[in-house]
């Protein structure tokens, strides 16, 4: 701005925004300063001002600062760009003001971008800087400014030349981009200075000193405690009772209350050696089989596991059970954490297949439900890649990802470029169903070998015969016929109407090879008569399982019945087809049903001859009719049928564990939209914490995963080992030390005992004692073992007045802080009182609810039968289908990420569990069992009753009124009665 622009406005000079001291002193500033500045103009009087006279203002601007210079002569920074930002940019872009996050009084704040995470600037390369996609209003939805004062089009030519000539600032030019991370969580964490237990300054290194003992008060875990108590005012309760003890440590550990006769037992090796007693059965928690039931569940409500999908369709995942068996073996067998880790994210191609079910455990949109628009697939697609990163973020890193779609996370270090580079790094995932990748040792691939040579010799048999057959696999069939050197087939059906999911031409051989697959570039085309164009004839060999098929239908008066023909670009030796109607399980069959039923019929397999005609050499009807007329044939039929039945059975099948692709370029996504793809990225992790991946930018999907888990687990990461001690001491405790186990960000809460998390980790990763080999690093159990024999743990959870005044909610953990049990051990404990109990680990989930047909949805049924007496872990998980008892009692539903549950209080609780069918059933069978038990006496079937639910003896006032209500009601309407007390549901 100069002299010639004051004339034009005859007004004195104004500064709008920003602090000189921030930017240059510009000739036109100088010139300015002589004049009185209209500094009490607010930014709307200006804004106003500024949209009346806008168009002559940016042109005197212009011609002001340029002097009349032509647009193609040099940029002048000072003369010519500068003062378009003030005039139009800084009042919300400046120092005092930063919408969306930008400021354009600098230039390393333009280099940095906004909240939307794209870079304003990208010197000499306009087309990359997101600022011309503002000014030129390309961007529709942040035009700026807005359309009653949007630039000329030579204001914006000036600003494109200026970006293309290196965006020169001077005295900026040596700015760079700096982010320092100065937030706990994401910074490297080392083994602490351990204090002494017994004061607040005199301290140790621990690792320098004599190993100390779990079980001393000295132990390291309760110096750290200790600490913080003693600097407020207070100390550990006194040591909880035996009874007490066992049924909390059982509880945790395993998730089922300690049987009465090992109750008994504990307390009588408790009272003479305590310690040895507890450590005793701490070791024997930890190798028990229920032991990893009780962990896999936390596992599981964390990455939001379930078997439908959600949304309105809400389909059932088949098989998806597999991979939480993994989960419960994986604890069971103290997989360490590291090899948990890494399995689940690239188990494909370390012999884990089972273990990718992580990838795919969230919800999300089929892609059978959401048609064939082009911008409704790429939506489904991001949404589905979200899913796969909230999971991961969640559940290793403890961070909020997703929050980090749309723009720069708004808290942590995680910008819009981390999270598509994240997204490139699982850009081969897709949600479906496969065969798991099992090691060869497998027992389920071991069957599998077995069998498959049994059906091997049989097929031989059965084609040195010159024979054909059926053959049924439930998702799909399998004809099979002597084999034909061909270069075109005929398939031609005897039905009107026909309509088929997937259809193969296999080579012969023992490989079976598609013929038929698009990649192989065979063409397919069909009865022009019979043709439907709203099924495509592309669907057929797409590779696409589910129920977008291929339909084939003969309209009245016609006479043509639908075919299909095949032309293949060379010679091949082909000896089956298979025609699919759920090819990889994807849904239920009984989805299947109506519209989308594959149906297809008999047909007949033609070549074309000499003359052009088409002719039959193999029919369905004619293999029925023929294995119809022998005996011979039909029992090989039945052999091959029979082992094929095994197959499905004993061998690896089809499950919900994620399918994988081939990995496609990854672009930012301007606010999420795939519509708006900006910038290519390459895979990585969050750059700000180190996360760039030794790999090639275009390397295969598994080699990125595999590089991924190597970052996460590397012992520089902050997070991995951090977030999964806290999750321990969580479901220890009820509280983590991160009270949010799940964002570590500076949204979450702070910790309580920041020290001690760093020690956890230390010690998770490298144990004190793994040079000896008795503990491997990152064992879970090891971890849990530590801290369950702590003072902390073992401590009564008794109330005192002076800690309740101070804390009161046993955050520093003066008491044990008691609290409500779980929805899963409420039940399974009634079951386990009871004797109904089904203890059998692993296999399908049993099933309460119907089996849903097309679009309705799920409904509950009143089955509580024998067939649902197993743990509540194995109980079908349906997102968006309440459970009709323990839902009220905060069962998850698993459609949030669940790090901590929430405990609510509610009459419908209580209701519950008194009137339900399932407490008023299994109530008859605990009364039943107590008669059994003790006897004719009711005095003996009442004491029976408490040890098997509380594991003790009534006092004397307790019996008196129990005695009371089972004679005067009933021992059942007893049994229901203290299944309603706080001393079952809680912890001691």
């Amino acid at each position: 701005m100069n002299g010639q622009l004051k004339r034009a406005l005859n007004a004195p000079s104004f500064h709008l925004s920003g602090n000189a001291s921030d930017r240059p002193r510009q000739r036109w500033d100088r010139q300015i300063d002589r004049f009185p500045r209209l500094t009490s103009l607010s930014h709307m009087t200006v804004r106003r001002w500024m949209s009346l006279i806008g168009g002559t203002l940016i042109a005197l601007v212009l011609s002001a600062s340029t002097g009349g210079r032509a647009v193609g002569q040099e940029i002048d920074f000072e003369s010519d760009i500068y003062p378009i930002f003030e005039s139009y940019c800084l009042h919300c872009h400046g120092e005092d003001e930063q919408e969306s996050g930008l400021r354009l009084d600098s230039r390393v704040s333009l280099l940095r971008g906004g909240d939307s995470g794209l870079a304003a600037l990208v010197p000499g390369d306009p087309d990359k800087s997101y600022l011309m996609d503002v000014i030129t209003h390309a961007d529709e939805d942040m035009a700026m400014p807005p359309d009653d004062d949007k630039l000329s089009d030579e204001a914006i030519e000036w600003v494109r030349r200026w970006i293309k000539d290196g965006a020169q600032w001077p005295g900026q030019m040596d700015d760079v981009v700096t982010d320092e991370i100065e937030h706990w969580a994401f910074l490297p964490y080392s083994r602490p200075v351990v204090p002494n237990a017994g004061s607040n300054d005199a301290t140790t290194d621990y690792a320098e000193s004599d190993k100390l003992s779990t079980l001393a008060n000295e132990s390291v875990i309760n110096a750290f405690l200790k600490q913080k108590l003693n600097e407020s005012g207070l100390d550990f309760s006194s040591p909880a009772d035996a009874r007490s003890l066992i049924r909390r440590a059982s509880i945790v550990l395993t998730g089922l209350a300690p049987t009465p006769e090992r109750a008994n037992k504990f307390v009588a090796e408790f009272a003479a050696s305590p310690d040895a007693a507890y450590e005793a059965l701490v070791d024997e928690l930890l190798a028990s089989p229920h032991f990893g039931e009780r962990w896999a569940q936390h596992w599981l409500d964390v990455i939001r596991w379930a078997e439908t999908n959600g949304s309105e369709s809400n389909l059932y995942r088949k098989n998806s059970w597999m991979y939480r068996d993994y989960v419960v073996r994986a604890f069971n067998e103290d997989k360490p954490y590291d090899q948990f880790v890494r399995e689940q994210i690239a188990g494909d191609v370390l012999g884990s297949g089972d273990a990718t079910g992580f990838l795919v455990a969230g919800p999300h949109v089929p892609a059978a439900t959401v048609g064939q628009e082009e911008s409704a697939i790429r939506q489904a697609r991001a949404d589905r890649m979200d899913e796969v990163l909230q999971t991961v973020g969640a559940s290793v890193m403890g961070v909020t990802i997703g929050c980090a779609r749309c723009h720069n996370h708004k808290f942590d270090p995680i910008s819009i470029q981390d999270y598509y580079s994240m997204t490139a790094v699982f850009q081969d995932v897709e949600f479906g169903s496969r065969y798991p990748e099992l090691s060869p040792d497998h027992p389920r691939k071991q069957r599998e070998h077995e069998l498959n040579l049994r059906l091997s010799q049989l097929r031989t048999q059965m084609r040195s015969e010159g024979w054909g057959w059926v053959e049924d696999w439930e998702g799909y069939k399998e004809f099979h016929f002597p084999t034909k050197t061909v270069d075109e087939l005929r398939i031609s059906f005897d039905g009107r109407w026909v309509q088929i999911d997937e259809l193969e031409i296999l080579e012969s051989g023992i490989d079976g090879k598609n013929v038929a697959s698009k990649e192989t570039g065979t063409a397919i085309s069909d009865n022009p008569a019979t043709h439907l164009t709203s099924q495509p004839i592309s669907r057929l060999n797409d590779g696409v399982f589910g129920t977008k098929g291929w339909r084939g239908v003969s309209p009245k008066g016609v006479q043509d019945k639908p075919w299909l023909e095949f032309d293949f670009p060379n010679k091949v030796n082909v000896s089956a087809l298979r025609i699919s109607t759920n090819r990889e399980d994807f849904y239920e069959t009984d989805y299947l049903d109506g519209m989308n039923k594959v149906s297809y019929g008999d047909f007949r397999i033609e070549l074309r001859g000499d003359d052009g005609q088409w002719t039959a050499f193999s029919s369905t009807a004619a293999m029925k009719k023929r294995t119809k007329e022998s005996e011979q044939r039909q029992a090989l039929q039945q052999q091959v049928q029979d082992v094929i039945t095994e197959l499905l059975i004993q061998g690896p099948q089809p499950s919900f564990l994620g399918q994988f692709v081939s990995p496609v370029e990854t672009f930012v996504l301007a606010r999420g939209s795939p519509e708006s793809p900006r910038d290519k990225v390459v895979a990585s992790a969050p750059l700000r914490l180190n996360g760039q991946l030794d790999i090639e930018p275009d390397g295969p999907g598994p080699d990125r995963r595999l590089a991924f888990a190597d970052w996460l687990l590397d012992e520089q990461n902050p997070l991995t080992a951090r977030v999964m001690a806290n999750r321990v001491w969580h479901h220890i405790f009820g509280s983590g030390i991160v009270p949010t186990p799940s964002d570590f960000g500076l949204a979450g809460a702070p910790p309580t005992h920041p020290e001690l998390l760093d020690w956890l980790a230390s010690e998770f990763v490298n144990p004190g004692a793994a040079e000896d080999g008795s503990v491997r690093p990152w064992s879970v159990k090891h971890l849990v073992r530590m801290i369950v024999l702590s003072k902390a743990f073992r401590q009564s959870s008794q109330p005192d007045s002076v800690g309740l005044s101070k804390d009161a909610s046993a955050t520093l953990l003066w008491r044990f802080p008691p609290r409500r049990v779980e929805a899963e051990v409420i039940r399974d404990s009634v079951l386990l009182a009871s004797g109904r109990l089904d203890e059998s680990i692993g296999g399908p989930s049993y099933r309460i609810h119907n089996v849903k047909k097309r679009y309705a949805q799920w409904q509950v049924v009143d089955n509580y039968g024998e067939d649902t007496w197993r743990r509540m872990l194995y109980q079908e998980r349906m997102r968006r289908v309440d459970d009709r008892i323990f839902t009220a009692f905060d069962f998850p539903d698993c459609g949030q990420i669940r790090a901590k549950r929430p405990v609510s209080t509610t009459p419908l609780q209580a209701l519950n569990l008194m009137n339900s069918d399932f407490v008023v059933s299994q109530s008859g069978w605990l009364a039943r069992r107590a008669k059994d038990d003790a006897g004719d006496q009711t005095a003996a079937q009442v004491d029976r009753c408490f040890e098997l639910l509380f594991c003790r003896q009534p006092d004397d006032e307790e019996r008196e009124a129990a005695i009371a209500l089972a004679e005067n009601e009933s021992l059942e309407l007893l049994c229901r009665t203290l299944i309603n007390t706080n001393e079952f549901a809680f912890l001691p």
